[in-house]
């Protein structure tokens, strides 16, 4: 199995200091989740999106994936989270065993997450959604503690 677990990728930490990714739901950057087939290849160190292994296009799924709708970004204690709206393709026949999270509107499409699905998952000609956990301290997508 090419993907081997949920990672922040080090490069979006880095590009966090650059002020590379904007989360500001009104104004800021777009990203998009894109799914991926088995023979995909991430890790921590991926650094931007590509379309090699993508999951091909199929009812509302294209190419690139699709634009999440980020929950505005707030702390709890000392962490600082967000997270994003949950993601459907509608009419759509895909596998996929993993995803990644990255932002569109930054040079080079950089890496934000990648994201393991522990296995195949599928659906044929329905709904496949993206169901992102609770945005708080423990759960939110994205934590920096």
């Amino acid at each position: 199995m090419a993907f081997s677990g949920n990672y922040m990728c080090t490069s979006f930490k880095k590009e966090l200091m650059q002020a590379v990714h904007n989360f500001n739901s009104a104004g800021g950057n777009t990203f998009k989740l894109a799914l991926y087939d088995n023979s995909a290849s991430f890790t921590a160190a991926t650094t931007a999106y590509t379309s090699t292994n993508e999951v091909a296009a199929s009812g509302s799924y294209s190419a690139g994936g699709g634009a999440l709708t980020n929950v505005t970004p707030t702390s709890s204690g000392t962490t600082a989270l967000t997270s994003f709206s949950n993601l459907s393709f509608t009419s759509a026949t895909i596998t996929a065993f993993g995803a990644l999270i990255y932002n569109s509107s930054a040079a080079g499409n950089p890496s934000v997450i990648v994201l393991d699905f522990g296995g195949a998952k599928t659906s044929t000609s329905g709904t496949f959604t993206i169901i992102f956990p609770t945005a708080d301290a423990s759960n939110a997508i994205i934590r920096i503690a």
